[in-house]
């Protein structure tokens, strides 16, 4: 489904992002980590739009996606989320989902009924008529889904939409994105709580200062003596998992 082929981005004397490839299946679920800095969030951008290719090419569903605008990739069919959630605040939850439910149905009356469906999917949809603003952290993550599963996707990019969350509230949001895998999406996430980690993804690639270490199972990732060095650490409980 998606093809990172030699991607690389410069900012002036600084590569963030360096010969990185690698491929996502159709219908996959790839974890993407690393520490803090090792280029994630980059290529996430990179991916989607935000920022344009130094060298390298992103293929999305057959389709050369390098360096097009991020409407036309969403249009294409691949979105994705932020860290931090923006929501627009002057305007209800279901209101921010009808957003991007708009992108494939102009009708006011076809986006209401596709907006309440993914946020019954979210289990959102008693704070439909609630503002943002008012919603704890939780909720705000699950609209900041709902917003782009509403765009009807074929694979979505999730960056980091368990920080922040307590235990409860994690393991409530990886039944949800176990939900929206079954229906038939292909997922790419970021995240950096590992046993979100091993339960959801069937393969792992590892980011360290910009390039990719390692790209195997989770099970080998977390046994890989470069994962643990550099991201892991020695006193990793292997055995937890």
């Amino acid at each position: 489904m998606l093809s990172i082929k030699g991607v690389t981005k410069n900012f002036g004397g600084l590569t963030a992002v360096q010969d990185v490839t690698f491929d996502v299946p159709e219908h996959g679920v790839v974890g993407l980590i690393g520490p803090n800095g090792s280029g994630k969030t980059t290529l996430f951008n990179l991916i989607s739009g935000v920022f344009p290719l130094s060298a390298g090419e992103v293929v999305f569903d057959g389709k050369n996606i390098s360096n097009l605008t991020s409407s036309k990739i969403a249009d294409y069919g691949l979105v994705r989320t932020f860290q931090i959630s923006k929501p627009f605040n002057n305007i209800s939850a279901m209101e921010n989902v009808m957003v991007g439910a708009f992108q494939r149905h102009p009708a006011r009356s076809k986006a209401i009924e596709k907006s309440m469906e993914i946020m019954e999917l979210l289990e959102i949809l008693p704070h439909k008529d609630a503002l943002p603003k008012n919603l704890p952290l939780a909720i705000k993550k699950r609209l900041e889904i709902a917003r782009i599963l509403s765009t009807e996707p074929k694979m979505i990019l999730l960056d980091e939409v368990m920080g922040g969350l307590n235990p409860q509230e994690t393991d409530n949001l990886v039944q949800i994105i176990r939900k929206i895998h079954q229906s038939g999406l292909t997922i790419l996430i970021i995240e950096h709580k590992m046993k979100c980690i091993m339960e959801l993804s069937q393969n792992v690639v590892i980011l360290n200062n910009g390039k990719m270490i390692a790209h195997d199972t989770p099970e080998k990732v977390v046994k890989n003596p470069d994962v643990i060095k550099a991201y892991l650490g020695e006193d990793y409980d292997v055995s937890s998992y």
